[in-house]
């Protein structure tokens, strides 16, 4: 019986948890009576914190009708939410206090974490300016060299701004002379930033803040003194001009009568003269692109480039041309380029044709275009000219992931970044006429990449599909079912998971832990078609692929159920919430961070509308049959052993509202027959992802790898 239905007979506000069931009963009455002679017996299910059932029923337009006994939950900032939240946190302390090998995690995650980290630049004339971590700070600062020798000059330290929750900054853009910066201020991990002006020559705050909110394409007219930006409300996407100096009006250039769902931002030319607008349909259902003239900024016409194709348009500026990455009649992508004169596709000219791996992005820079390509999930950069002939590759030092090229169009610098997963990040700087590259930044981290293989195997997954996985581990392991593995994927929005450099992922395989990503449909390891394989009402494909990947490592000897460790956030919380509704046989371990859980309610919170695109709605009642059949929160069966499950959310998730987290953990702690602990790390600070102190990320995610390795077993045989 689905544990929804269950709970919904007889609502109660008594805790299930508190309920014992008989035969535990008879167990104590039977030791006390023979005084304590008897084998021990069995671990018992804890007694969670109380969460009371009070049930909610809606009826959805096919008819069917679903109750929800945790819907109280949904209300973030009731008492009786806080008071749940607050019983939830001291449980999950008070259950792992303690435990050995915590601190030996955290000092071995601060010695690879707590080094210079530096992001790539932004330059203009000779200045540089980039965001940078010093060893012994916590968060980024916004730095300026004059020149890319001269001294780091501080611009805008967040350190100084003091607050109960921690702020960071992040640089949005800089004016074409360098004379001004925009760049935003974040509080905790929430999304929404207040953007504010900086006078480089005058080291001051310039003009009028634009207000906290979510914003997307700042940019700075040729002469610095107004500028172009998307701001995000309940009503939809606007972008907007306005002066810098002082002025807070602001004139609408685009987006009136966009509907809440659609997402828009906009690139304006180095000239000033044109403005190009992306309207997407959600994160997955197309866009359509639009060219501005702007002759007068806020009256200039619009032409319509392409619309209504449901296809994926990227359009940037080239000088006087216009180059565009789609994958219209080409699921792998090409590279077509026109000129503002002649914006409609029929027009435009291919330079760069389809080819069997797919092209993951592609930059502009030196004269060339640079396509970062996938094969097979492999990145390989490779130069053009804008009439298609190839010009060179750049030779990476391994398999790994590349960043794609960044840099102007009419300069001859620029910067690209390669890491993989036993390799820390370094970022190169390279002189496309000389083909030559130094080092701007590397990250020195203390590990011994030599004694870490990384490898590429291929499975079946349950339609026959092959899926590959890469494999990372030290050298010496042996397959003989005992190591301890650590499965993570995310499956969805056309992302690709790539080989990259973790902090957490090196004290896994330093402990002796296997690390195993498969790339999962749903993603763009290979083109627009993978990503629709796991769309929608294919959706189920990504879990087979998962489930898959688990069996794998179980059947070539890697490992065993109880020595297995899943985990996923966001999407890919999604994705292990539904590998534990279906297979929970599989693994002894979950972390299921900042997750969409309940799928016939996601679109009603936060930005969930935005992700219809991707999965559809349960207001469609074709749509709504296979989100319920999947739906982690609406399959949760009653009595059943679940494996040990860590929770992950926090207030500060403005994109996937923390609701998730909640109500699913209140749900398996009833649920689950099993002695394995289901916890939630809830964070009244954190958010969806990034923007907190190093320190804090320490914290988090030293919890979760003494959570994981508690739980099978690591932490008694830790070494640090």
């Amino acid at each position: 019986m689905k544990a929804l239905e269950s709970l919904s007979e007889g609502a109660t506000d008594m805790a299930p948890a508190a309920r014992r069931p008989l035969t535990q009963h008879l167990t104590l009455f039977v030791m006390l009576a023979l005084g304590g002679w008897v084998a021990p017996v069995a671990a018992q299910k804890p007694t969670y914190p109380a969460s009371k059932i009070q049930a909610v029923t809606d009826s959805y337009p096919n008819g069917a009708i679903v109750v929800d006994p945790y819907r109280w939950l949904e209300d973030q900032e009731a008492p009786d939410t806080r008071a749940w939240i607050e019983a939830q946190n001291t449980f999950r302390e008070d259950l792992m206090a303690g435990l050995g090998g915590g601190d030996g995690i955290a000092e071995r995650l601060a010695s690879l974490m707590m080094v210079d980290a530096q992001g790539t630049p932004v330059v203009r004339g000779n200045r540089y300016f980039f965001s940078k971590r010093r060893a012994d700070e916590d968060l980024f600062v916004i730095y300026m060299r004059e020149g890319p020798d001269g001294g780091d000059v501080t611009l805008i330290d967040p350190h100084v701004l003091a607050t109960e929750v921690p702020l960071s900054v992040s640089l949005m853009a800089v004016s074409k002379d360098g004379r001004y910066l925009a760049y935003g201020i974040r509080r905790g991990g929430q999304d929404e930033v207040t953007i504010r002006f900086f006078d480089v020559e005058a080291r001051r705050v310039v003009g009028e803040p634009l207000a906290r909110a979510r914003y997307f394409g700042v940019a700075f007219t040729p002469d610095g003194e107004s500028l172009y930006y998307t701001r995000y409300t309940d009503e939809g996407a606007r972008i907007y001009f306005r002066d810098l100096q002082g002025h807070t009006d602001e004139s609408p250039v685009f987006g009136e009568g966009l509907p809440p769902e659609k997402l828009a931002f906009a690139q304006l030319a180095d000239d000033g003269r044109w403005l190009l607008i992306h309207v997407m349909e959600g994160t997955s259902g197309g866009n359509d692109v639009y060219l501005r003239r702007l002759d007068d900024a806020a009256t200039g016409e619009t032409v319509t480039m392409v619309a209504g194709t449901g296809q994926n348009y990227q359009a940037t500026f080239a000088g006087d041309r216009i180059v565009i990455q789609t994958d219209w009649d080409a699921p792998n992508r090409r590279i077509m380029i026109t000129t503002p004169d002649r914006p409609t596709p029929e027009q435009w000219r291919e330079i760069v044709g389809e080819q069997d791996h797919v092209i993951r992005g592609a930059s502009l820079a030196g004269g060339y275009i640079w396509i970062n390509y996938l094969e097979n999930v492999v990145g390989v950069l490779r130069g053009y000219d804008l009439d298609g002939s190839h010009i060179r590759d750049i030779e990476l030092p391994a398999l790994g992931t590349i960043s794609g090229v960044a840099g102007e169009f009419d300069r001859d610098e620029a910067f690209f970044s390669f890491t993989s997963f036993h390799i820390p990040s370094t970022t190169y700087r390279y002189s496309v006429s000389r083909d030559t590259r130094s080092v701007w930044a590397r990250q020195d981290v203390d590990f011994d990449s030599d004694a870490y293989a990384v490898k590429q195997v291929w499975y079946t997954s349950n339609d026959g599909t092959r899926v590959p996985m890469f494999i990372a581990h030290r050298s010496d392991i042996v397959q003989d079912g005992t190591n301890p593995t650590y499965l993570t994927a995310y499956g969805g929005f056309n992302i690709s998971r790539t080989p990259g450099f973790s902090a957490m992922y090196a004290v896994w395989m330093e402990q002796g832990g296997v690390l195993a990503i498969p790339n999962l449909r749903g993603g763009g390891e290979f083109g627009e078609a993978w990503h629709k394989a796991g769309m929608f009402e294919n959706k189920q494909n990504v879990f087979d692929d998962f489930i898959a990947a688990a069996e794998y490592l179980i059947a070539e000897g890697y490992t065993r159920p109880e020595h297995l460790a899943i985990a996923g956030g966001s999407n890919g919380g999604l994705l292990v919430g539904a590998a534990i509704t279906q297979r929970p046989d599989l693994y002894g371990v979950v972390v299921c961070g900042v997750p969409l859980l309940d799928m016939l309610r996601f679109d009603q919170f936060l930005v969930g509308r935005y992700w219809v695109s991707e999965y559809g709605t349960a207001k469609n009642p074709e749509q709504f049959d296979y989100l319920k059949a999947y739906s982690p929160y609406h399959n949760v069966e009653e009595g059943r052993a679940y494996p040990a499950i860590l929770f992950e959310t926090g207030d500060g998730d403005t994109r996937v509202a923390p609701l998730h987290a909640r109500k699913m953990t209140a749900l398996m702690q009833a649920a689950t027959s099993s002695d394995r602990p289901i916890l939630l790390r809830y964070d009244t600070e954190a958010g969806h992802s990034g923007g907190l102190p190093i320190r804090k990320t320490i914290e988090d995610l030293t919890t979760r790898l003494t959570f994981v390795m508690w739980q099978l077993g690591m932490l008694e045989r830790a070494v640090f």
